[in-house]
């Protein structure tokens, strides 16, 4: 064990906090990584904005946004190495920075997490109601049903984390292979189809220019759609939320992570490479210009694709499955690394104790479980009444993406400037702890600093829905003033627990400081 400017024989404990250490193995950590993100889900909700912003070029805007993907993995990965706590960026960003900007780090977690929910239920809710051929109310956001169906969902997602990681890891693997096997069975006939020549009309020949980003028409539409593509990226942190359930926990989750974006920019480049080519991008039909798709691309594309003779509806049926899969799995993989944040922001008393309460027999988080499945579901509820189930929800999954850039981009900072004693010491802790985390955390940064300006400027046509400031007559877009509400949320909390809340020992710097032995895991 190597040392940065410490004794050889000490090493990062994290606190113990009763959660079932040595239950997931690397294969089942790369599943819930990968099934975190929801390919599926994403690209079904993503893809027809992605085609607006960069035209031919969404392909290659998938190669680019994985960029900063993997650079932050790896800061990820290496601070797993040294503290493998399920607290992530709240436990390093602490231990770098200080309790403030640590608090900030474990807020974005859970600010979008909690956010996202209100589209992944709803998503999943309609989609239970298409594969059962209630298509008019499946068809419908605005629906009651679709609302419960949507509140039922959580209820069901976050009892299956709350019985056992195990058996949410098992239960992963199934949702991930229908995922996985039916986007390669649409991809693949897709591209059997433009080849011989019977994908419908307006379809396209693959060309070597859509891997070219100077096609793109302006640096602007280049940087939103890089912006939405690290949206669908999002997620396989989660590998690294569940370390202290990990075998090999200072290892596994880490090496997991990484698998994960390779897998993601696989699929992802095939699904949209081959939806391209049959579909085109035209603005009308099955094209990917059409923005009367943008909410159900992949269903559409579907029946196009595998046609409705044959074995052509059993398939669709399982496309059904597969994007119902999808959204399910994301649903419960994303109260698992909020209820794991919380756990440990419980744990080191930057949230109140009941938040640390761990069931006995099942040995997952109880109070941090129930509390964000009870949460999502009351934000659920508010974003789809008021917004009569479409502008808001949309707003929403949008403001996210300025969170999703502020953790993941404050973890590669706090990677770097944990190790700064140690970067000198060879050049593969200079590049892995230093060069390639930051670089990634800059280019987020960047990226939701002007996802601010768009969420915000209602010109750049970016949200759903706009808002009216009372007495000035200004007009911002729905998702800035969802993002604001968000940070002014966790400011009251962050004032509670610091100054209402008796003793407050986490901010006190007494039970995780700046001055906890930083060691280096031999490599």
């Amino acid at each position: 064990m190597a040392t940065a400017g410490h004794t050889a024989d000490q090493t990062e404990q994290p606190l113990d906090k009763g959660l079932k250490s040595g239950a997931l193995g690397l294969v089942s950590s790369t599943v819930i990584a990968t099934a975190s993100v929801a390919p599926a889900y994403s690209i079904a909700a993503t893809l027809v904005f992605v085609v607006l912003a960069v035209g031919l070029q969404a392909p290659i805007i998938a190669v680019l946004a994985f960029i900063p993907m993997l650079l932050t993995s790896i800061g990820y990965s290496e601070m797993n190495k040294a503290d493998p706590d399920c607290g992530t960026t709240f436990t390093w960003a602490t231990r770098a920075f200080g309790p403030k900007t640590g608090w900030a780090g474990g807020w974005g977690i859970v600010a979008a997490d909690v956010i996202v929910m209100a589209s992944l239920a709803q998503v999943a809710s309609q989609y239970v109601f298409l594969e059962f051929g209630a298509k008019g109310i499946g068809s419908d956001p605005t629906s009651g049903w679709v609302l419960l169906g949507g509140i039922i969902w959580i209820i069901l997602m976050a009892t299956i984390c709350y019985v056992g990681i195990e058996v949410s890891a098992n239960f992963q693997k199934i949702l991930l292979g229908i995922e996985l096997v039916m986007l390669t069975v649409l991809s693949v006939t897709a591209l059997v189809k433009v080849a011989n020549g019977t994908a419908p009309a307006g379809h396209l020949t693959p060309h070597w220019s859509w891997l070219n980003p100077f096609h793109v028409s302006s640096f602007s539409a280049f940087v939103s759609g890089v912006i939405l593509m690290v949206f669908i990226y999002w997620g396989w942190d989660t590998a690294v939320s569940v370390n202290e359930e990990t075998r090999d926990r200072n290892r596994t989750p880490g090496l997991a992570a990484i698998i994960s974006t390779f897998i993601l920019l696989a699929m992802y480049f095939l699904v949209i490479f081959s939806m391209q080519a049959f579909a085109g991008v035209k603005s009308t039909g099955n094209g990917l210009g059409n923005v009367n798709n943008a909410g159900d691309v992949l269903s559409i594309q579907g029946k196009e694709i595998f046609g409705s003779t044959g074995f052509g509806p059993t398939f669709y049926h399982l496309l059904l499955i597969m994007v119902l899969s999808s959204a399910a799995a994301s649903t419960q993989t994303t109260i698992l690394p909020t209820a794991r944040t919380t756990l440990s922001m419980a744990a080191y008393k930057a949230l109140p104790a009941s938040f640390a309460k761990v069931h006995p027999r099942f040995m997952t988080p109880t109070v941090s479980t129930i509390v964000m499945g009870a949460v999502s579901i009351a934000l659920y509820a508010g974003l789809n009444y008021t917004s009569n189930g479409i502008g808001v929800i949309g707003d929403a999954v949008i403001a996210i993406g300025l969170y999703i850039a502020f953790y993941y981009g404050l973890t590669g900072f706090a990677c770097a400037w944990y190790y700064r004693k140690n970067l000198t010491s060879s050049a593969r802790n200079l590049w892995m702890q230093g060069i390639l985390p930051v670089s990634g955390a800059l280019i987020l940064w960047f990226l939701g600093g002007w996802s601010i300006w768009l969420d915000y400027d209602v010109a750049t046509a970016n949200d759903y829905t706009m808002w009216t400031v009372p007495g000035l007559h200004w007009q911002v877009g729905g998702a800035f003033v969802i993002a604001v509400l968000a940070a002014l949320a966790g400011v009251v909390f962050y004032l509670f627990c610091r100054y209402i809340r008796p003793g407050a020992p986490f901010f006190k710097r007494q039970t995780l400081t700046r001055a906890t032995p930083t060691l280096v895991p031999d490599e």
